[in-house]
């Protein structure tokens, strides 16, 4: 049995039993991956894979368990890499973080560059997704890190970390008439913003559902227009005067939307929680904690180990809830 050849049935279990997308994202060939599947096989003496001619069906009950063991194994074995590589040359390596556009657009950036000057030789990569394919990739190990509002929560495999609350705000072109509201020093209430079209976020990305939750809760039906992922798409369309937009307050730029108004909105809405989530059991750079610092200065070290060491979940999460209870405080 070769590590190798536990890496092809991971990667051919992961791309739907397609051995040849297989073989493109582990750059080797359809019919070597094929062999060394066949090898373990036969090694082991058990088919992991059904066929039906020469295409893989579906996965044995045998190959299931065995599944289970070698995603454990290739963690471990990643592990041991990221240990050797610690130790040989503690400010180089890779750093891949699964997140969303308003995180990468707005929040990430300057942590990114400070970043870049103490670890110029940490290569950084950004992917963007929704939550739940976030957190999916986090989990998987085929991201370090998952940053984002939703969804994180469904992940047990995931120790998350609170990083810093926000809230939202409504924009809208000068002449719109809640434009008034800002000359005159007045609030909002969740009723004007209703009587008017809206433009936000898509259901699921970034704090949606707190908007959703707050309109039900007294009893209105808001007229959602359009939505988008991009806070910069939403804007767009308010320019155009196709509604209000309801946007993360960190998405409004004095500078480059000063042809928006900006109408706070924090008093209506539940603040929301940004979070940082790796994988159970991962070995953890000195950059890595580095990164979680600079992200959220109240992470030190010893806060993040400690939560990590904890394995039942559900104790997880209230450590994790008594830290976004603190950060309120703050």
């Amino acid at each position: 049995m070769k590590l190798r050849q536990l890496h092809y049935i991971h990667e051919v279990a992961n791309r739907g039993l397609n051995v040849t997308a297989a073989a493109e994202a582990l750059f080797t060939s359809q019919p070597g991956v094929s062999k060394q599947i066949r090898l373990l096989e036969d090694e082991l003496g058990v088919d992991i894979f059904l066929r039906n001619g020469k295409q893989l069906s579906e996965i044995t009950p045998a190959g299931s368990r065995i599944l289970d063991y070698t995603r454990r194994l290739l963690r471990e074995a990643e592990n041991i890499r990221n240990v050797a590589e610690e130790f040989r040359d503690s400010d180089r390596g890779d750093l891949s973080i699964a997140t969303t556009h308003t995180q990468a657009r707005y929040a990430l950036p300057g942590v990114i560059q400070d970043f870049r000057k103490t670890y110029p030789n940490v290569r950084l990569h950004l992917h963007q997704a929704s939550p739940p394919q976030i957190a999916k990739q986090a989990a998987e190990g085929t991201a370090d890190f998952a940053i984002a509002t939703e969804a994180m929560e469904h992940f047990e495999q995931l120790v998350m970390l609170p990083c810093y609350h926000w809230n939202r705000s409504v924009l809208v072109p000068p002449k719109h008439p809640l434009a008034q509201k800002l000359h005159d020093k007045q609030r909002l209430s969740l009723a004007e913003i209703a009587e008017h079209p809206i433009v936000t976020y898509t259901f699921g990305f970034t704090g949606r559902s707190k908007l959703d939750q707050a309109f039900a809760a007294h009893g209105l039906r808001p007229d959602v227009v359009l939505t988008a992922v991009d806070a910069d798409v939403i804007k767009t369309y308010v320019r155009l005067g196709l509604g209000i937009g309801i946007v993360a307050t960190m998405a409004y730029d004095p500078k480059q939307d000063a042809d928006l108004v900006r109408l706070p909105a924090d008093h209506l809405f539940d603040m929301s929680t940004t979070h940082i989530g790796f994988r159970q059991g991962m070995f953890l750079r000195t950059y890595m904690y580095d990164f979680i610092r600079l992200f959220a200065p109240h992470l030190n070290r010893e806060l993040i180990d400690e939560v990590a060491e904890i394995k039942d979940h559900a104790a997880r999460q209230q450590r994790t809830n008594e830290l976004i209870a603190r950060l309120h405080m703050v």
